[in-house]
């Protein structure tokens, strides 16, 4: 006669199993939309960008997507825009979740790129959940100096 499961909203506990305290979250039967749950983690994706002499380098970690559920695009010849989706996993009517900690959902990044980059020649590539964009830049030519003789 435990008072514990009508207190955590009449779950079962166990305090010898530690999956059984779960925080309770008292939204949980509000009639929110699915989107509403995703995982602010995965949405905002972080993206590193570095200027080296010969190109911008864009670094962004999206671990666990594949490259064909990432897009990289470049849109009115200056915008580099990065996106992606991950889906929640398909539940199976016999699963018991205990804990559901990864994240999912879209996210979307843009970057304004400055006049020196090269859009033709923007390459990607994605390895161990990290995508690299690689924006080479034009060279930039210094300007021509003339010296001016004075007369008088």
């Amino acid at each position: 006669m435990s008072l514990i499961p009508s207190l955590l909203g009449g779950r079962r506990s166990n305090v010898f199993d530690p999956f059984s305290l779960d925080v309770w979250d008292p939204f949980k039967d509000f009639p929110f939309p699915e989107s509403g749950r995703e995982n602010s983690a995965f949405v905002s994706t972080r993206v590193d960008w570095k200027e080296t002499p010969e190109a911008h380098v864009f670094k962004a970690e999206i671990p666990g997507l594949k490259k064909e559920e990432v897009k990289v695009e470049i849109e009115d010849d200056k915008l580099l825009q990065i996106s992606g989706e991950r889906n929640l996993e398909k539940e199976d009517k016999n699963d018991r979740w205990h804990r559901v900690e990864r994240s999912s959902g879209k996210f979307l990044r843009r970057f304004r790129l400055p006049e020196n980059a090269k859009m033709n020649e923007v390459k990607a590539s994605m390895e161990n959940g990290v995508l690299t964009v690689t924006v080479p830049k034009e060279d930039v030519k210094k300007p021509e100096v003339k010296a001016i003789e004075i007369s008088g």
